[in-house]
């Protein structure tokens, strides 16, 4: 079933309780699989019971907004549940760059979530029908540079520092691509439950053949409540404990990370302020530790002054100085100058949301777009004046490792 806007034919939705469900990624389906999972909890769908791209442009949040009001307002809902995700949920991608091609918004026929030990299942019409097949290995992976090659990136990063250094922005955020073909067709499935077994603190989600688990929790917004985890700085984790705690303070005494942070931070604060009636943010960050690299990390939250949905604090926030650079005008104009390359949705913002305006969006960092035997993976990082081009990729390498080993194992 293919809904569009302005259909007068209801959408019935009906969402129950049920038991658990036990790994909420085993009942996915090969075909087209939707995800937002962490720590084993989140939502996971198939199916489609509406679908549309999103046009291009600085309008488009707007558009998807009056889309999801056209679908939502037209669904006849029974819901027992009546918690953020019940009810109708789309999961949703938009590129990192405005005017891009390849935003999408999709409502799943089938939604199967679990949160602080309830679950649920949502349907829309008649229950899809599930064809199980075995999950299968890609088999070898071969690699190959994307649009720039290892030395022409470290090139970009220098031309880059130069450009902070001479005044024209103080932050910038460049990413490179990495290509690899795979003997078999991936099938994201296999990608999800590495993702979700190795990195257990960062969303792991499936969105339109976007897959990836990122780290950094863009906005979740339930009821008036908003959350939001702001990421800016790494290095990677040591070769033993001793090696590991010495990256972390140093991490945490680096003059180029703490202000690249602080840059993030004051970006968020910016954006959120005006939007919030109460906001909070640390006077320190605290650092994250991950499988393969620490981040310094920072937890904002307040309380929404309106009634405005989770989409609209996304259209607010993206980009953020976390993946676009400060000031962002400037930055984004360098990032389309120097990088070479589409970033589709990389860097862009992932999530789902409800009827009600919930959910929960993250930025698309660690991800890969996935087509048949071909996978796009993505890195990046902040740029700042004193960069040193091959830390930055160095840095860039030890994120591609997260993709890296969801193809591999």
């Amino acid at each position: 079933m293919s809904v569009a806007l302005g259909t007068t034919r209801p959408l019935p939705v009906r969402t129950t309780p049920v038991g658990d469900p036990g790994d909420l990624l085993a009942s996915l389906p090969r075909t087209a699989p939707y995800a937002w999972i962490r720590h084993g909890e989140g939502l996971v769908g198939w199916g489609e019971a509406a679908r549309v791209a999103v046009p291009p442009g600085p309008g488009r949040f707007a558009w998807a907004r009056q889309w999801l009001a056209g679908v939502f307002g037209y669904a006849h809902v029974d819901d027992a549940v009546r918690t953020p995700g019940s009810g109708p949920v789309a999961f949703g991608s938009f590129t990192f760059d405005e005017d891009a091609e390849g935003s999408v918004l999709v409502v799943p026929q089938a939604v199967l979530a679990r949160r602080d030990g309830h679950a649920w299942l949502t349907t829309i019409g008649e229950a899809p029908l599930q064809t199980f097949s075995p999950v299968r290995d890609p088999g070898r992976i071969s690699y190959g540079d994307g649009s720039l090659s290892a030395p022409q990136w470290e090139h970009v990063v220098a031309r880059a520092a130069q450009r902070i250094r001479d005044g024209e922005l103080e932050k910038v955020v460049l990413a490179r691509d990495l290509v690899a073909t795979a003997e078999r067709p991936i099938d994201v499935r296999l990608l999800l439950a590495r993702l979700a077994g190795r990195y257990p603190e960062c969303y792991t989600f499936s969105v339109a053949g976007l897959v990836g688990a990122t780290p950094e929790l863009l906005i979740r917004r339930t009821g008036q409540e908003i959350e939001s985890l702001v990421l800016a700085g790494t290095t990677p984790r040591g070769i033993s404990a001793a090696d590991d705690l010495a990256r972390g303070a140093a991490l945490f005494a680096s003059t180029k990370d703490r202000s690249e942070h602080e840059c993030a931070i004051a970006s968020v604060r910016q954006t959120l302020a005006p939007l919030c009636s109460s906001l909070t943010t640390p006077d320190e960050p605290e650092l994250l530790m991950l499988p393969n690299v620490q981040h310094l990390a920072s937890h904002v939250s307040g309380r929404l002054a309106d009634g405005a949905s989770v989409l609209d604090v996304v259209a607010a926030m993206h980009p953020t100085a976390a993946v676009g650079g400060t000031p962002t005008d400037i930055a984004i104009k360098v990032i389309r100058e120097l990088e070479g390359m589409d970033r589709a949705g990389y860097a862009g913002p992932v999530g789902w949301i409800d009827a009600h305006g919930d959910g929960e969006w993250g930025i698309a960092l660690r991800s890969g777009l996935i087509q048949g035997r071909r996978a796009r993976l993505f890195a990046g990082g902040g740029i700042m004046g004193d960069s040193d081009p091959a830390a930055e990729l160095t840095e860039a390498q030890a994120k591609f490792r997260v993709m890296q080993y969801a193809l591999e194992g």
